[in-house]
Order: C-alpha cells, then sequence, then structure tokens
C-alpha cells in the first residue's frame, strides 16, 4: 500500500512540473512548433470527418500565426465543423494514453506520427510555411524514434499529448469567448445550427475540461 501511495505522490508530483513547465514555456519558441501541430491535428479532423460523412479533401493550409484551414467541401457540416477542437482533444488523450502504457514503445508511436505527418502534408497541405513545417516536423519525429530512446521519445509524445488537449481549451477559449465576432469553427456552426457561438464555446470547453479529467483521474488511479 505505501509503495503504490508513494507512485501516486510521484505521479502527481511529476505531472505538476511538467504541466508548470508546459505552462511557463508556453509563449517560447520551444513550445510553438507543438502548437503548430497541434493546429494541424485540428484540421485534420476536420479532414477525417469530412470524408467519413461523405464529403473530400481539397486542401489544408496552416498559417505562422497558429491559424489553419481545412477546405473540405460536403460531408455533414454539424459534424465536420464540430471535429476540429474536439479532434484535438482526442488526439491529445489518444497520445497521453500510449505515453502512459507500458506495452506500447513510444518510438514506434512517434515514428508513425512523423511519416503520418510527412504524409499527410505531401497529399493535402497546398501553402507553402505548412508545407516545410510538416516536413520538417515529420522528420524530426522519425530521427527521434530512430536515434533516442525511450528515455526521451516517452516524455515527448507525452508533451505532445498534453499540449494538444492544453491547446485545445485555450484555442477554444481564444477564438470562441473571447472574439466571438471571429469566423472560426463555432461561428460557422452558429451560422449553421441557430446556436449562438458563445454557447458551442462553453460546450466544447465543458467536454474539454471533462475530457481531460477523466484523462487525468485515468492515469492517476493506474499511477
Amino acid at each position: 500500500m505505501a509503495k503504490r501511495s508513494k507512485a501516486k505522490l510521484k505521479f502527481v508530483a511529476g505531472f505538476t512540473l511538467f504541466f508548470a513547465a508546459l505552462w511557463f514555456l508556453w509563449e517560447t519558441p520551444v513550445v510553438y512548433p507543438l502548437k503548430i501541430f497541434v493546429v494541424l491535428l485540428h484540421e485534420v479532423s476536420h479532414a477525417m470527418v469530412a470524408v467519413a460523412t461523405g464529403g473530400s479533401i481539397d486542401r489544408i493550409t496552416l498559417d505562422p500565426r497558429q491559424g489553419g484551414a481545412c477546405h473540405c467541401p460536403g460531408g455533414n457540416a454539424f459534424l465536420t465543423l464540430s471535429a476540429g477542437y474536439l479532434g484535438s482533444l482526442v488526439w491529445g488523450g489518444l497520445m497521453l494514453s500510449a505515453a502512459r502504457s507500458s506495452r506500447i514503445k513510444a518510438e514506434w508511436v512517434n515514428g508513425l506520427i512523423g511519416a503520418l505527418v510527412i504524409g499527410l502534408t505531401l497529399l493535402f497541405v497546398r501553402n507553402g510555411f505548412g508545407f516545410v513545417f510538416g516536413v520538417i516536423f515529420g522528420l524530426a519525429m522519425i530521427a527521434v524514434s530512430q536515434k533516442l530512446g525511450d528515455a526521451v521519445n516517452r516524455p515527448l509524445l507525452l508533451t505532445l499529448g498534453l499540449t494538444s488537449a492544453l491547446y485545445a481549451i485555450l484555442d477554444i477559449k481564444s477564438d470562441i469567448l473571447d472574439r466571438p465576432e471571429v469566423r472560426s469553427d463555432a461561428y460557422m456552426l452558429a451560422e449553421v445550427t441557430g446556436v449562438p457561438t458563445v454557447a458551442w464555446g462553453f460546450l466544447w470547453i465543458g467536454a474539454g475540461l471533462g475530457f481531460s479529467f477523466w484523462l487525468l483521474r485515468r492515469a492517476y488511479r493506474d499511477a
């Protein structure tokens, strides 16, 4: 029992330090590539749901100011528009779960992420910044997965997952609650449904916080 309590205390302390470091470095160049990666996940989530509901992918663009767009005509507009922020949360949860699992090799996951980023970039990203970022980020992930061990790859995967979940929540607040006039996913969803933009913002933030709490509770229980 004492050993298990010590493990849980170690988990809480480690996560707190990790979260604090990410928070304080949030506006620095250290975290910037991770934010653009999450923007790509956001746009890819739109694209996947569009295709799954009968649409297609025209192109994806990434903006150096941490913006992006997915041009994916057709499909179910409600589900496609909802998929961006919520998709980032789900991707974050999957990466966090993989990083926490001793049965999954973080090197393999990071290598797969790198290969998928390069593949998606070559197929769908159609602006200069986005194309260069996707290729360099993907190659960097593959290089780390092949040349560095678990001691680097597992914290990296954990960082990607945590950044994805945290950035999704902060992005919802910035785009929807702080600037409801911006033509965001929620703004367009309000046009489709008649439900106000801010209402979608509160709903998505609630879902994000609830999902993040569930992930942390699960990780704490398994520690």
